[in-house]
């Protein structure tokens, strides 16, 4: 599962620079942005739920 997280990350990462490199696809590079904090904070809190 790990794995498939980091791919994802990495994933939505890619988009995000995508979209800042071409301008008028500024909106891809804010899609990416959110997905990416989102997998992020959602890797986080299923981390934290696991543990205890």
């Amino acid at each position: 599962m790990a794995a498939f997280i980091i791919m994802v990350l990495i994933l939505w990462l890619v988009v995000t620079v995508i979209g800042f490199v071409f301008k008028g696809l500024l909106w891809l590079a804010i899609i990416g942005m959110l997905l990416l904090i989102g997998t992020g904070a959602f890797e986080l809190v299923r981390r934290t739920t696991t543990r205890r």
